[in-house]
């Protein structure tokens, strides 16, 4: 390539950039609503509760007030509640994966006394931010009353955030969260046979 070749290059490239720059300051103008977000991360690939513990880091790292509620899990023993439940409230309240469990009644009671906690961190303006951890089974599967559930979730505190992960998030879950990302699950190790790894997994 020639200095003139590559003098044109760069030229073009920055203007593309400077366009571009100026699209991206544009819309960061015009988002200027402060308020409290409700964040969804559902579909079938692997990382949803993993994003929303990332989420949870990050506003530990800003001093936020953070509470989890976990409504299927009942390990005790993952990294991420041994870091992470050092510095925020942690509850897991599940009895584990529903085809193991097999007891409507017993899951059904569980989620309830889940939600109940829940709904105290949901009406108390302190907390920052809320995970509801795989809640979107509790309402697929009909253990929590969709009404109940979102009300409180749009009764919260107006500057509290909020994170619901889990697969198949029912459409009135979708239709109140103001960001939603479905991950997909394009190849998984587990498939391949190999087991779940700690610090990956749990």
């Amino acid at each position: 390539m020639t200095e003139t070749s590559q003098q044109t290059r760069e030229q073009r490239h920055a203007e593309r950039m400077a366009r571009k720059k100026a699209i991206v300051d544009a819309h960061i103008a015009e988002a200027n609503l402060d308020t409290g977000v409700m964040i969804l991360l559902t579909g079938n690939g692997k990382g949803k509760s993993s994003s929303a513990f990332g989420m949870v880091a990050r506003a530990i790292g800003h001093g936020m007030k953070v509470g989890v509620v976990q409504f299927i899990k009942n390990r005790t023993d993952t990294g991420e509640e041994a870091f992470l439940g050092r510095h925020c409230e942690w509850h897991v309240m599940g009895d584990g994966f529903t085809w193991d469990t097999q007891n409507f009644a017993a899951d059904q009671a569980k989620s309830e006394t889940a939600w109940a906690m829940a709904a105290k961190m949901l009406s108390d303006p302190s907390y920052d931010l809320v995970v509801l951890d795989e809640l979107t089974y509790c309402l697929s599967y009909g253990y929590l009353d969709k009404a109940t559930v979102i009300h409180d979730i749009e009764s919260r505190p107006s500057m509290q955030h909020v994170v619901v992960t889990g697969r198949a998030a029912v459409a009135e879950l979708r239709e109140i969260a103001d960001t939603i990302s479905e991950l997909q699950d394009m190849k998984h190790a587990y498939k391949s046979g190999i087991k779940a790894q700690k610090g990956l997994e749990w």
